[in-house]
């Protein structure tokens, strides 16, 4: 008997002649992971399942919780690999009775029979185990509609898989198999949640912060930086860019409408993360705005934004009330990082009273007064970027 981690994959199953691509980089990121576990594992993948065996002494509890942050993987299953006979089988069930039943009192048995040359059919198999596990734990019912527990027995080609039903993984596509986008990452809950939701669908991710030294602080921006490191985990590695727009902030206050503020420093952000999105070869931008949220995300303000972005920008959370965005944050455990009370750029000018019908016109009319091309290579010449992740 061997320990072993079952990954389920999921829409990658539907792939065609491309599929051999998401199955590398899915293999790629969870050997990738694995190699930071203490103990040796090894991998092996047929029919939609990665298999990893656990030696003896790995941190299974690590490698368990890690795998769940893959992309790609549905489900994430802990259990026993042993031979492909009847006996043997139900001694490991036994063995095991406790971590695959748990607290429960009702379960069933799932059999899944890839090798037809198994003497015996699926219900057969359910039938046998059923009765071993009712007379291992008495206490227990069988409860073949809503069970508590499913106690799933796999015969494979080469040996059976004893598990539970296991916990949901990450889903999505595998990092690495859409692209790359820039994330314009604030330290609000948002932006966060935005990232991971395109992260999700198999693109790399690299982000961009706009501080405002001295009016935020390195607190901030280390908040920043905490924020990207937990999207890490789940998507790799990403260069954080830090770009100070204090000039920018400034000369807008000096020779601008306050009620445009917020809008003409959104248009320099798009301005600037477009040329760094050129710089880093990224196909778009990403942010966290949601329609109707504040001032600047009306649709008008997106409009008028969206008119300077040199990429197509995307906003996964553009349908999503606040509530629906917090359930997110706290699920991939940005939040509490994120409602930490530390300032950022966009709220150290914010106006009074700011405009929530804006033109194009509008905008470009209080730009003429300005030096926006200079004030756009100053700013790009602050860029100042680390990695982080693996």
């Amino acid at each position: 008997m061997k320990e072993i981690i079952l990954l389920k994959y999921g829409e990658m199953v539907l792939k065609g002649l491309n599929r051999n691509t998401f199955n590398f980089k899915l293999l790629q990121r969870v050997r990738r992971l694995l190699s930071r576990i203490d103990g040796e594992f090894t991998i092996d993948y047929a029919q939609s399942t990665v298999c990893i065996r656990c030696s003896e002494g790995a941190d299974v509890d690590r490698a368990y919780d890690t795998m769940k942050k893959v992309f790609g993987v549905v489900s994430v299953c802990r259990g026993m690999e042993c031979a492909k006979n009847m006996d043997e089988i139900k001694k490991v069930i036994v063995a095991n009775i406790d971590s695959l039943i748990g607290t429960a009192h009702t379960f069933k048995c799932n059999a899944k029979r890839s090798d037809k040359k198994f003497a015996l059919t699926s219900p057969e198999i359910c039938a046998d185990c059923g009765e071993v596990i009712l007379n291992a734990r008495p206490d227990l019912t069988v409860d073949v509609n809503s069970p508590e527990v499913a106690v799933w027995i796999e015969i494979r080609d080469g040996a059976a898989f004893i598990h539970g039903s296991g916990e949901k993984g990450a889903g999505g596509l595998p990092t690495g198999t859409a692209g790359r986008g820039l994330l314009l990452l604030s330290g609000g809950i948002d932006s966060p949640v935005a990232g991971y939701m395109i992260a999700k669908r198999g693109m790399d991710l690299d982000a961009v912060y706009f501080e405002s030294p001295p009016y935020t602080s390195e607190a901030a921006k280390q908040k920043v930086s905490d924020l990207a490191s937990k999207l890490t985990e789940y998507c790799g590695r990403i260069y954080l860019h830090s770009i100070s727009v204090t000039e920018i902030q400034e000369v807008l206050t000096q020779n601008c409408e306050e009620k445009l503020f917020t809008l003409l420093l959104r248009r320099f952000m798009m301005r600037i993360a477009s040329r760094v999105a050129e710089r880093v070869g990224a196909d778009c931008l990403i942010t966290g705005e949601s329609i109707g949220q504040v001032a600047s995300q009306t649709v008008a303000s997106l409009t008028v934004t969206n008119a300077v972005a040199g990429k197509p920008v995307f906003r996964p959370c553009c349908g999503l009330d606040k509530e629906e965005i917090v359930v997110r944050a706290r699920a991939i455990g940005t939040f509490d990082t994120s409602i930490l009370p530390y300032e950022d750029c966009c709220t150290v000018f914010t106006p009074k009273h700011p405009n929530v019908n804006p033109t194009v016109e509008m905008l470009e009319a209080e730009e003429a007064k300005i030096d926006v091309s200079g004030l756009i290579e100053r700013a790009l010449a602050t860029d100042n970027y680390v990695r982080l992740g693996d």
